[in-house]
């Protein structure tokens, strides 16, 4: 048996950003040794024509949609299965059964071994729905799926899966219902010590399940001496303790999604820790002291953001002289609370933007309150371009001290070179592959 696993690409032609797809390590991990597999990741490598295997697996996020449904198209055949898992399947599954033979649902280490069981007794379902409580695999991060590719040098670390808050516009909550499951730290340790790169970073959605795991977590790895990158809720942003615990156990730089400047904006999140901070700059300023680099996030485009106040936000990103940050329209993933009440509302101005034809990215997906779509996307563009000018950079290197230490300064040129890179070849680039003018209405 032979089993192909895809990691798709939203977009034609090979990324600067990429790094390490955890999904591949995992399959790895558990699937029996009697069973071939290949691992093709399409944001490294071009895919090939044809392709023989017994069963195709597509790892699809939103947006990789189209083009996921594009590649099943291309090489489902009547002698193979082609399956779908991630994010986009689980919220969507009839939508993918559209085009594949079977979604797995959720987490894969409860529904792939059951898949393959159910294949050798030739009696496959069509879903495969995980508990989303099942043990978090333990990653060989060297594992021979990666050989061959070229990734960036920062090694991925996983401690848990989850978030504990229930933000309106996050896809993640929707997937694991608010519940966080964590590694122990002894698995994390020895997966670390296992890892080439010399620097981290930790995927988890939010680091700081609790304050006891989370200082039992940096005491453990402090000796390995690795340099880390996190991210974090804004009330970590005021734990004295927690943040030198931190950076004494190499962490370098934190992301952290501030996403609005407008208290009100804040409520219709639901950003909870967000809320109950005073003033950003204190926030910043505290997180500075203890020497740690800042990537802020934004979404911008909730009912009292202007096109006006996406131009403030670009001035306190500037101001603040982050290390790195994006600035994004609001996109409605499906399964949120956001999409659900924008279809409700009749503002969504595609009903499946991830399958409209001529859809790019970095286009607006509904109709915001307090300005129109092209204000919206304009506005993210521009904000993302100006804030990653060369002359930006290096005001934002220029004068903020904490970017000046040696390994700081590194990473603050890799970062802003790469991001400067991805954001002039995403913006405005259709989604999907060569293929894209065909419609997705069904098989």
């Amino acid at each position: 048996m032979k089993v192909t696993l895809i990691k798709v690409s939203m977009l034609e032609g090979k990324g600067y950003d990429a790094m390490k797809p955890l999904i591949f390590a995992i399959f790895e991990s558990i699937t029996p040794p009697d069973v071939e597999m290949e691992y093709i990741d399409e944001r490294v490598e071009d895919i090939p024509e044809t392709i023989d295997s017994d069963v195709i697996a597509l790892s699809v996020e939103t947006f990789a949609a189209r083009r996921a449904y594009e590649i099943a198209r291309k090489y489902k055949t009547e002698k193979n299965k082609v399956i779908m898992g991630g994010f986009h399947p689980t919220v969507l599954p009839d939508e993918a059964l559209e085009y594949c033979d079977t979604v797995l649902m959720g987490d894969a280490e409860d529904t792939w071994p059951e898949y393959l069981k159910d294949y050798r007794e030739g009696i496959t379902k069509d879903r495969y729905l995980s508990s989303n409580q099942c043990k978090i695999s333990e990653i060989d991060f060297n594992s021979r799926a990666f050989e061959g590719k070229k990734y960036h040098k920062i090694g991925l670390v996983q401690f848990s899966r989850g978030c504990k808050f229930s933000c309106d516009f996050c896809s993640i909550g929707s997937f694991y219902q608010c519940r966080v499951r964590q590694k122990s730290i002894d698995t994390i340790v020895q997966e670390i010590k296992g890892i080439k790169e010399k620097i981290l970073f930790f995927i988890d959605d939010n680091i700081f399940l609790d304050e006891e795991s989370a200082f039992k977590l940096f005491a453990a790895i402090r000796p390995l001496k690795k340099k880390w990158a996190c991210q974090i809720s804004m009330d970590v942003a005021f734990h004295d303790r927690m943040l030198e615990a931190m950076r004494d156990s190499g962490c370098i730089l934190v992301l952290i999604g501030f996403e609005t400047l407008n208290p009100d904006n804040l409520k219709l999140m639901n950003k909870i820790a967000n809320i109950k901070t005073k003033r950003y700059e204190d926030a910043i300023a505290n997180i500075y002291r203890h020497e740690l680099m800042i990537y802020a996030t934004f979404v911008l485009g909730y009912d009292y953001d202007t096109a006006g106040s996406i131009e403030a936000t670009l001035q306190f990103a500037m101001d603040n002289n982050f290390a790195a940050a994006n600035f994004n329209p609001l996109i409605p993933m499906p399964g949120t609370r956001l999409y659900e009440r924008l279809e409700e509302e009749g503002k969504l101005i595609y009903p499946k933007w991830w399958l409209e034809e001529g859809y790019k990215y970095g286009d607006t997906a509904y109709y915001p309150l307090s300005m129109t779509p092209y204000e919206l996307k304009e506005g993210c563009k521009n904000a993302r371009f100006a804030f990653n000018t060369y002359k930006n950079i290096f005001l934002r290197l220029l004068r903020n001290k904490v970017h000046w230490n040696p390994f700081h300064l590194a990473v603050f040129i890799v970062l802003n070179v790469v991001s400067r890179k991805e954001i002039h070849r995403k913006q405005g680039k259709m989604l999907g592959g060569g293929d894209c003018a065909q419609s997705f209405s069904g098989r």
